[in-house]
């Protein structure tokens, strides 16, 4: 098998267009774009759109947006192109055909005429004698007689690939050596009755016509190893293939209740994560570490860290459980470590409609870069933005009914009066100087600042949490900062 060697290396990511793109599935393709990346080799990114009945051209075009939303480059595929295209497999049907007529040739595959009650029945006897209860190879060795009555019969066939009577055993770069028995894993289709190629054939012949070296995929299809191991070593005595890659099968990723991970739990959709405001780096940073570190003591990381340190044969083969709460602070993390102005910028699509609740004409930009840098150090995700900020562009604050209650206590109303007299008399140019009025305030009724700022707080911004008080002050500006406090007095008055 291939073994990782500099630019030798082939790696292919090749997702079907259905639906919306998984976090499993954004995993997979990382740890293959990282690979190649680490060993300055190629990604290959193919397209398997032959289940007409699933796929659809808005998916395929969703999946291309994704890719270029997380970063991801590569080297062979669509809008690429490369010396092994079309990269699409629904445009490589003619191969497909070539390929199982020259397994069926050189009786490498035979046709199966079984009815699916046929089928059915044996398995049912099988499993009843506490037999393997897979395909029992009752048309193998067909006469042409027998073809001949089942033909009359109307019946169509099937192809299927011939399974060696042997074990198959691999090395798998997670997992090690692997060892399936010939009696778990019978003679599989490759070719429905219809002519239409299965995944079980198109895969591996994509792999092998496209030289891919690693195959790095789900620990799910580990069961179709032995599989392709055999059709390759078919396909390399009939020419079209050179040689049979390396596996690497990457561990299931759990979500609640510790079951994998599923394409309809809402928390694995890739497009929740960039609605709420995900940075692809942060997010590609918690991925990795679903089965993967790059020390026993470092979570947060950039990407061309990872690339540098990343190899398949140091992943864990143990489940990996999703926490979002871990995510999110990670992506706290990379928040955080974006220079402002690339921050102020990434926030953007939040500060505007449909997400913005005021009107355009009352955002005023030199608020948002003022407010920008303290900002940054709050949010978890970038979505946050619009409740952080929402006080400085609407024309009134939108109350919290129970951050109101909870901020205005009995003496709120002699302590907002105090604050006021102070705060009119207080330098707005200096966040400390209001600091100092609103804490003067609260030494004057017996309180300490965190309790005297939690009304001030609710009359200016609504909440009783938020971006600093006093930076918020001094942004906002000194008449409507103190207009808001009136208008919360006279609430409290009456």
């Amino acid at each position: 098998m291939a073994s990782a060697s500099g630019s030798s290396v082939r790696v292919r990511f090749c997702p079907s267009p259905t639906g919306n793109p998984h976090v499993g599935l954004v995993r997979t393709a990382l740890f293959n774009w990282a690979f190649a990346k680490h060993h300055g080799g190629t990604l290959v990114f193919r397209i398997e759109d032959t289940d007409a009945a699933r796929d659809s051209e808005e998916s395929y075009n969703q999946l291309l947006d994704s890719m270029r939303w997380l970063g991801f480059d590569w080297d062979e595929g669509p809008e690429v192109g490369g010396p092994y295209a079309p990269y699409r497999q629904s445009q490589r049907m003619d191969l497909y055909r070539d390929v199982a007529q020259k397994l069926l040739d050189r009786g490498h595959a035979y046709h199966c005429y079984c009815s699916q009650e046929e089928l059915d029945t044996r398995r049912e006897a099988a499993r009843a004698a506490g037999k393997p209860s897979g395909y029992d190879g009752h048309c193998r060795e067909l006469t042409a007689a027998q073809v001949e009555e089942y033909k009359a019969q109307g019946r169509e066939a099937i192809v299927r690939f011939r399974m060696p009577g042997e074990p198959i055993t691999f090395t798998d770069l997670v997992r090690g050596e692997i060892t399936y028995l010939p009696e778990n894993v019978p003679d599989y289709g490759i070719v429905r009755a219809n002519g239409a190629p299965l995944y079980t054939l198109v895969n591996p012949v994509d792999d092998a016509l496209m030289e891919i070296t690693h195959v790095l995929r789900g620990e799910d299809l580990l069961s179709s190893t032995p599989r392709q191991i055999a059709l390759y070593k078919a396909l390399i005595e009939l020419g079209v293939a050179k040689e049979i890659p390396a596996f690497g099968h990457l561990p299931y990723v759990m979500g609640e209740g510790n079951k994998k991970l599923s394409k309809r739990d809402p928390q694995s959709s890739l497009n929740l994560y960039r609605e709420r405001g995900f940075l692809p780096e942060g997010l590609l940073n918690y991925l990795s570490l679903l089965g993967w570190s790059l020390s026993a003591d470092q979570d947060v990381f950039s990407i061309d860290e990872m690339v540098a340190a990343f190899d398949v044969t140091d992943v864990n083969p143990n489940p990996a459980r999703f926490d979002l709460k871990k995510c999110e602070a990670i992506n706290a993390d990379h928040i955080r470590m974006l220079d402002v102005k690339d921050f102020a910028e990434r926030c953007r699509p939040w500060l505007q409609a449909p997400h913005a609740p005021w009107a355009p004409d009352a955002f005023d930009e030199a608020k948002w870069q003022a407010i920008a840098p303290h900002a940054q150090t709050r949010l978890k995700v970038l979505s946050e933005i619009t409740d952080n900020v929402d006080f400085l562009f609407l024309p009134e604050p939108v109350f919290d009914e129970a951050s109101w209650n909870k901020a205005m206590k009995e003496g709120s109303d002699a302590l907002l009066r105090t604050a006021r007299e102070n705060l009119e008399a207080a330098d707005w140019a200096s966040a400390e100087s209001l600091k100092e009025a609103v804490l003067a305030a609260g030494e004057a009724h017996g309180l300490k600042l965190g309790k005297a700022q939690a009304p001030v707080r609710v009359a200016v911004t609504g909440r009783t949490v938020g971006l600093p008080l006093f930076e918020s002050l001094e942004v906002l500006g000194k008449e409507k900062s103190l207009a808001r406090v009136d208008a919360a007095l006279a609430r409290l008055a009456g």
